[in-house]
């Protein structure tokens, strides 16, 4: 079974950029196989390339991620490392670490001879990411939907792992949360996350 990295990032002090952080102290206390490690990296992009260069078959980044939507929408992004962020789907960066710069990361595995695996990235729509502590109400709702996904993108990889199965790949995925964090249905021309993930798969400690 590979091994699969959950790393929450992002800035606690703007506002809806610690949504990363929020769900990764959840998933922190949850019952999960010990092939998976789960671990909050803030803005410390250096810790995170560093650990990443152990190696991990798959790597789970939790960030906001401003793609256009509604506010409190939960994406499942597998972005093409090493990209660049001009060309990205939409114009807009699939890694936007908000001063951890992610392109950092990545490169400095590449100097390390390192490999980050496949990189999937659960991001979440703000509503600001203006100086203040705290979540706005529909990143807060979104908190339950995010750590519901990467629970079923751990189970996935494990099922996947036992049969030894290809686990395909995707582009993206949308969920949007309402007011008290149940999903409330992705928008049209988007694929359902759930079936979506069960086609994603790979690899705590």
């Amino acid at each position: 079974m590979g091994r699969m990295l959950i790393a929450g990032v992002g800035n606690i002090f703007l506002g809806d950029d610690g949504f990363g952080v929020e769900v990764a102290s959840r998933l922190a206390t949850a019952d999960l196989p010990d092939w998976v490690r789960v671990a909050d990296y803030g803005i410390s992009g250096m810790h995170l390339a560093y650990d990443l260069a152990e190696g991990y078959e798959t790597t789970i980044l939790i960030d906001a991620s401003p793609r256009g939507g509604a506010a409190g929408t939960v994406y499942v992004i597998e972005p093409e490392i090493g990209r660049p962020p001009a060309q990205a789907d939409r114009g807009t960066p699939l890694l936007d670490g908000h001063g951890m710069q992610p392109d950092v990361v990545f490169g400095m595995l590449e100097l390390l001879g390192a490999d980050a695996g496949r990189v999937l990235v659960v991001g979440c729509e703000p509503a600001s990411v203006e100086e203040g502590i705290g979540l706005s109400k529909p990143v807060a709702a979104a908190v339950d939907e995010a750590v519901r996904i990467i629970l079923d993108l751990v189970r996935a990889a494990g099922t996947a792992g036992t049969a030894g199965a290809d686990t395909g790949a995707i582009s993206e995925d949308r969920h949007q949360a309402d007011g008290d964090g149940a999903p409330a249905g992705a928008p049209p021309g988007d694929q359902p996350a759930a079936a979506e993930q069960q086609a994603v798969g790979n690899g705590r400690r």
